[in-house]
């Protein structure tokens, strides 16, 4: 389960959240300190990293942001007019969201889901379904469910439970009209989740390996050579879509 690792100012900030999260979302994952803030973002999918005003002054927030420039940065805390100049800081940076404590306690669950890494990999991936000739309702439904799981998707047997069908007609349908096989995409997937997560340089091979469920970095470079076709090293450097159209020119030539 992904988390949003919390270094807040106040324990009132981390009650609002608490209250307000949707079930379902990600986990809410208290720090009490930077280098918790730091084992978290090696231990865990993360979808933002929560900061309070007071604690991002004191920490070298450039740096963060550029060690892990694919994982919003919200802030939440108390703020005063005289903070006027650390909003501009933090536009700059940039930060993802600046939420106000006792002003938007009602609505940060709401909006802190907005500004998540995997809304972000929806957008990346939003043009994947028409490339697959993903077009009947248990085909779209099935994209939900691979792509609204963080990382790696689940296994087909799970899927297949979750839709309501068995996994022998769930994998039959998928690859209907054309559209390649599920193992494929789900595998597409995976590198595609790989590729996200070495945009950051705090990020390194064996880590996101790890954090991805492979038993070896070996096994995820074994993985995207099928996939994609190319080393690790040059699918890192492919959008999203220059990895689908690879995929699918390996697809087609299989």
């Amino acid at each position: 389960m992904a988390a949003i690792p919390a270094l807040l100012d106040s324990r009132a900030g981390l009650g609002a959240l608490r209250r307000s999260l949707p079930r379902g979302s990600a986990q809410l994952l208290p720090c009490r300190s930077p280098r918790e803030l730091e084992r978290a973002l090696h231990r865990r999918l993360i979808e933002a990293m929560l900061l309070g005003p007071r604690t991002a002054e004191r920490l070298d927030l450039a740096a963060l942001r550029a060690r892990y420039p694919g994982i919003p940065i919200v802030i939440f805390g108390s703020l005063r007019a005289e903070d006027a100049p650390l909003l501009l800081r933090w536009e700059a940076l940039p930060v993802a969201l600046v939420l106000v404590e006792g002003v938007d306690d009602p609505v940060v669950g709401d909006l802190l889901p907005r500004h998540t890494a995997s809304r972000r990999r929806f957008a990346a991936v939003a043009e994947f379904p028409r490339l697959l000739r993903l077009t009947e309702r248990l085909q779209l439904r099935t994209w939900e469910r691979l792509v609204g799981s963080p990382g790696r998707p689940p296994r087909i047997g799970a899927l297949a439970r979750s839709l309501g069908v068995s996994r022998e007609h769930l994998s039959r349908q998928f690859g209907a009209g054309g559209a390649p096989n599920l193992k494929r995409v789900s595998d597409l997937l995976t590198v595609q989740a790989a590729v996200a997560l070495l945009t950051n340089p705090g990020y390194p091979v064996p880590i996101v390996a790890r954090l991805l469920g492979f038993a070896s970095p070996s096994h995820l470079r074994t993985v995207v050579r099928r996939i994609a076709g190319v080393g690790l090293e040059e699918a890192r450097r492919m959008s999203a879509l220059e990895l689908v159209r690879r995929f699918l020119r390996r697809t087609a030539g299989r």
